[in-house]
């Protein structure tokens, strides 16, 4: 009887301790289950209007700029000052100035040559007003003697016949010594006023050797054609390897292009958007534009143009792509020329759609599948793809708001 009573309780207890063992393993699998489900990372699906997006990578540009060239006839051009760089400038702010003490003194050289030229005009204008009094003097006195000398011609009549032919001898005199007066003033007239003449072409390059010269120096200080910010552009007087934003103290070649000014109020993303997107995306369709320097920045633009032939970039390795431009909006004062970024083109949309992000999306047995939590864990349920951006994608086949993963709980319970 005690025997019994010891097997009895001998399986009692096997049965007990097979009875908790069972419970643990339950326990364990549902705690495994709690465990998946809390620590993998989850997303919700979303319901609502889902854009389908082109997405491109590219650069801010202004479409309206303006250089600022150095003046074209002006030598010796060196920078004394300049308007700090990437600073905002207004239209007709001064932005450069060059050194002015060679002009001024050649200002100084040219003012002198022009008083010496003016008054070597003054002093033969004045001679030759002088000699023109004389020979008007001495014509007038021969016109005179030869008028007395036909006087006294006129009376051969009434004197000796010598003494009427010494009066014609006199007449013919007088007459002579008329001409030749005559002839000295017109020779007079004529010399001096080709003299007048040269002297006052001498006076006039004087004079046009100094406005030039004011000229200059009134080019010595450039100012900007356009309000935005001023940009250096580089000096490649050094060569292409050296080459360096102007700065104080460079020299500049007449006409160099020392400064670009773009408008910021015409920014546009310019992205580069490739062959097999470029039939999907049309002039007018809506953008929005983000800034790598500004990620909490969206801003809203518009496609305004397309390449019409794919460009080649300079990279390696070598590639084709169209280029497109999105004008913004209403661009951020903190936007410049040459910051990286992206634009998302959108090309339609689905309204009341459920999507959820792209790394939710996985694929069994050659179809689409989202793992949803639910009580008992994860579940694979198949659904149908609407659309695909890069990081979303739309689809039909399960519920708004369900949790989906964003990992494979699948891989995740075969890890050792």
């Amino acid at each position: 009887m005690t025997e019994k009573k010891h097997r009895a309780k001998g399986w009692i207890s096997l049965g007990v301790v097979f009875a908790v063992a069972g419970m643990a393993s339950v326990e364990t699998y549902r705690l495994r289950q709690v465990d998946a489900s809390t620590s993998l990372p989850m997303a919700p699906a979303r319901k609502g209007d889902f854009s389908v997006i082109v997405r491109c990578r590219g650069e801010l540009k202004a479409r309206l700029s303006r250089q600022v060239n150095a003046p074209v006839n002006v030598p010796d051009l060196r920078i004394v000052w300049a308007a700090p760089p990437s600073s905002p400038v207004k239209a007709g702010d001064v932005v450069i100035k060059f050194d002015p003490s060679s002009a001024q003194q050649q200002l100084q050289e040219k003012e002198a040559a022009l008083r010496q030229a003016q008054a070597t005009l003054d002093q033969e204008v004045a001679q030759a007003r002088i000699t023109g009094e004389q020979d008007k003097l001495d014509l007038a006195t021969s016109t005179y003697a030869a008028e007395k000398a036909r006087l006294e011609a006129s009376k051969q009549e009434i004197v000796s016949a010598l003494q009427g032919e010494e009066n014609k001898i006199d007449l013919s005199l007088a007459e002579e010594d008329m001409k030749v007066k005559a002839a000295a003033a017109h020779l007079h007239t004529a010399s001096d006023a080709a003299k007048t003449a040269s002297l006052t072409r001498l006076r006039d390059h004087a004079q046009a050797d100094v406005d030039l010269t004011k000229h200059r120096l009134a080019q010595m200080e450039l100012t900007a054609p356009l309000s935005g910010i001023i940009v250096y552009l580089p000096n490649y007087s050094q060569g292409w390897m050296n080459a360096k934003p102007f700065q104080v103290g460079d020299q500049a070649w007449p006409g160099a292009s020392l400064a670009e000014i773009p408008d910021l109020n015409t920014l546009e993303m310019e992205g580069k958007i490739e062959e097999i997107d470029r039939g999907r995306i049309s002039l007018g369709n809506s953008s929005q534009v983000r800034v790598d320097a500004l990620p909490e920045l969206t801003l809203r633009a518009k496609l305004s143009s397309l390449s019409p032939l794919t460009e080649q970039t300079f990279e390696w390795p070598p590639s084709s792509s169209f280029r497109g431009f999105s004008a913004i909006q209403k661009p951020d004062p903190r936007l410049r020329p040459g910051m990286n970024g992206s634009m998302d083109i959108e090309i339609k949309k689905i309204p009341s759609a459920i999507s959820v992000p792209s790394k939710a999306l996985f694929t069994r047995n050659g179809k689409a599948v989202v793992f949803v939590n639910g009580k008992d864990g994860y579940h694979a349920v198949e659904v149908e793809i609407l659309a695909r951006n890069p990081d979303e994608i739309a689809i039909k086949g399960i519920d708004p708001g369900a949790m989906v993963a964003l990992t494979d709980p699948e891989k995740r319970d075969r890890k050792p």
